[in-house]
């Protein structure tokens, strides 16, 4: 590591501190030349998770859309915030266990709308008619039919 003081690259590590969620490691480091003090954050470089879109196009897989799709379903319900980002940390955790670099846009979009099934009904229905394109009442009242009937 290079000191940021004198540019030498020989130095040494004094103390280390994991973050409290441990995905960083905090390094106080101490230059052989110039005897001043810094310090050095280490994390995981994370690839991004590329979503593939019904149309073919990729993207990177964004935290803010699932949220931002979440909460207008959810609007007006008693749905806390924190069960909408335990939830988004899950599915991000999942998506990166799959150990895939992209994953179609289906696969998030199924996973969101079982989470919506458990949480509340309406929150559900809601997002399903915007995520599977409802074209007339009809979808929709065949969806809270499959809703009623336990699916």
């Amino acid at each position: 590591m290079k000191c940021p003081f004198c540019g030498e690259m020989d130095n040494k590590v004094i103390d280390s501190r994991v973050s409290k969620d441990g995905a960083v490691i905090r390094r106080r480091r101490e230059c052989i030349d110039c005897s001043r003090r810094f310090t050095t954050y280490e994390h995981i470089e994370e690839i991004p998770i590329m979503i593939i879109k019904k149309d073919g196009r990729r993207e990177i897989f964004s935290r803010d859309k699932v949220r931002s799709g979440m909460q207008r379903a959810c609007q007006k319900l008693d749905i806390s915030m924190n069960a909408i980002e335990d939830f988004i940390d899950d599915l991000e955790r999942d998506l990166r266990e799959t150990g895939e670099k992209e994953i179609p846009s289906r696969v998030v979009g199924e996973k969101v709308m079982a989470k919506l099934h458990v949480l509340n009904a309406i929150a559900y229905v809601r997002f399903a008619s915007v995520y599977r394109e409802f074209k007339d009442v009809n979808d929709f009242v065949d969806e809270l039919k499959s809703l009623l009937n336990g699916r």
